[in-house]
Order: structure tokens, then sequence, then C-alpha cells
């Protein structure tokens, strides 16, 4: 994600930050899991980022929803413009801190990412949060409203498609299962051999062996990183971190990595899950590392379990992921899977 103002933020904020997270106000306590969700629920549809620069797309989002089996309430500026931003930071906080209060709303939905969540984060009531938990899902840009849920509220969010992206066979068996059926999830790639002989499509590939249990943390590295020095990331200890990203340039996601190294997060985490790194391929393939390279020198040297290809990121066909929740890696299988429950009891 081009985001090169953020990470010249990010860069210059790692020196206020020894250690990663952080916290505006007290720690959160335990994890506060969202209700469940059934068909038939009233579901919120905001634009808390970027823009939708087609009308079409936002119509589309509150079909799929409709087509899962909810009734839809839209933000008052889910179709508005500021620039690149949809709406003032005022107006989609204020949609969001509206969805969250609203009784009648079961889950909160994100039309889609692009830029600007980090800009509204200042804004969230966090108290009212913590007061009326609820579903959140979108991913992307949205990784900063799942990092801040988390640090400021202990709200586990889930990471996954968003409202305007692809509902294909996949994603809405995987939103089915996550949150109607409640399952107990096993993470694993699904096998696309195509016409080849071997797979190539959808294969992981191990960094280190072993396993490791954590609660997840994560999302686009890009956003991520540039979180750093604010109150709005969650403790890495021990935790199974989680990373995307798009259109990134290889020595760019090398400084990301740096970045998490020098604020001590790679150190603290106990495993490491590498989705999709989508159009990430250096120019030519000389004058520039390569990611297996960077995935050798930044995470080999942890000793910690770790693996590449899982099915998260900017892809047609994406995992739900609870961000928050406790899971267990294999990074020699390549899975992940749920541990405990990511609702509470109905």
């Amino acid at each position: 994600m081009r985001r090169r103002q953020f990470l010249g933020n990010a860069a210059l904020a790692t020196s206020l930050l020894p250690l990663a997270g952080g916290s505006a106000t007290a720690a959160p306590r335990g994890r506060l899991l969202p209700p469940p969700l059934d068909r038939g629920d009233t579901v919120g549809l905001v634009s808390p980022s970027a823009a939708t620069d087609d009308p079409l797309d936002l119509q589309l989002a509150q079909e799929a929803m409709e087509a899962l089996g909810f009734k839809v309430k839209t933000g008052p500026h889910l179709a508005s413009r500021r620039g690149h931003l949809a709406g003032t930071d005022a107006e989609r906080a204020g949609d969001l801190n509206a969805m969250f209060a609203d009784k009648s709303v079961k889950a909160i939905i994100c039309a889609r990412g692009g830029s600007g969540a980090a800009r509204v984060l200042p804004l969230l009531d966090y108290d009212l949060i913590r007061r009326n938990p609820k579903v959140l899902l979108g991913y992307s840009d949205i990784t900063a409203l799942h990092n801040a849920l988390l640090a400021q509220a202990g709200l586990i969010s889930f990471h996954g498609p968003i409202g305007s992206g692809s509902w294909n066979s996949f994603n809405a068996d995987q939103f089915r299962r996550v949150f109607f059926d409640r399952e107990a999830m096993q993470y694993r790639n699904v096998a696309d051999v195509g016409d080849e002989l071997v797979q190539r499509r959808n294969r992981t590939v191990t960094i280190s062996g072993g396993r490791a249990r954590g609660e997840l943390v994560g999302g686009n590295l890009t956003v991520l990183t540039a979180l750093a020095g604010s109150p709005y990331l969650p403790d890495f200890t021990g935790k199974i971190l989680f990373l995307e990203d798009v259109s990134e340039a290889p020595y760019r996601i090398d400084r990301m990595f740096s970045t998490l190294k020098l604020m001590g997060a790679l150190d603290r985490i106990a495993g490491l899950i590498f989705g999709e790194c989508t159009d990430c391929d250096p120019g030519g393939g000389y004058g520039s590392l390569t990611l297996p390279q960077i995935f050798d020198d930044h995470v080999k040297p942890l000793k910690i379990p770790a693996y590449r290809g899982a099915m998260i990121g900017h892809i047609r066909q994406q995992f739900i992921v609870p961000v928050g929740g406790r899971v267990e890696m294999d990074a020699d299988a390549g899975t992940f899977r749920l541990l405990e429950p990511v609702f509470r009891e109905a």
C-alpha cells in the first residue's frame, strides 16, 4: 500500500516506542467478545477510509449483505467525498460511533479500504465501544481500526472481505462458517492445481518449522507500521503476527520489517503468518532483495514458527481472521486453527 507520508511519520515515531504497543487509556483487561450474528439481523455499512468512485460499488455491497441474509443500515456519510476520503474525519468517525451506539445494528461492515482510517482513531469513543461490542469486518486500511479496537477496547474484530469486494462462493462460505455457524475454524489453504502438474497457486512455504499458540495481531504491513509510536497498537508479546500487503517494492517491505524489528515487535512474537504480498516482485529481479531474502534476514533469526502464502490479503479468496482471537499455528503444515470461541454466548 502506498502511504509514504504515513511511513515517514512511522520511522520518526519508532524512537518514541521502546516496545511495541501503548495505550492512551488503561490497557483493557482480557478480550471483549462481540455478540454472535444471525440471519435477519441488521448490519451497518460504513466507509471509514477512502471514497468510492462508483456508486454501483456501494449498491453491490448492500446487495451482498442482503444476499447473506441481513437487513442493511447505511451510514449517513457512506457515499460522501472529501478529496480521496469518504467525508471528513469527524463524519467518518461519527458514522462508526453511531453504528456502535445503535442497538439495532449487530455488526459493522466496512464498504472499502484505501487510505484514511488512521485519521479517525483519536475521534472514536472507546468507552462507548466497550459498552457496545459488536462485529467489525474489513481488511487493508481497516487494519488501523482492528488494531485500535484491540489496543483501546480489547475488542476482537475480523480481518476479511470488504462490503464492495468479491463475495464469491469461498468468501460467502467463510462468512457463514465464521459468523452463522460459529465454527472452530481450521484455516488451511484450498488446493488450486488448475492445469498445472504441481500446485503453484495457494501454496504455503515454511520459513521456520514448528508450532506456536497465541492471540492473532496484525493485518496490512504498511498500515500496521504506520501506527508505530501511537497508542493504537496492541502489545505484541507472545502473539501470532499475521501480515499481508499489495503493490509494494521489496525494499519497502524490507524497510517495514526493519521498523517492526526496531520497535521491538519481532523479538516479542511467538509466531508469524505471512499471507500474500500481491504485486510485490522486484523489477527485473536484480538490484533488489527478494521477499524470500527479506524473510531470511528478518524472520529466520527469530527462531519462531513462521510460514508464508496463507490466503490472507489482496486476493479474491480470503480467510476471515479474528484479530485478537487465540489460535495455534503449524508452520510445517501451513495452517492455523482457533483454540477458543470468538463470540460471546448468545
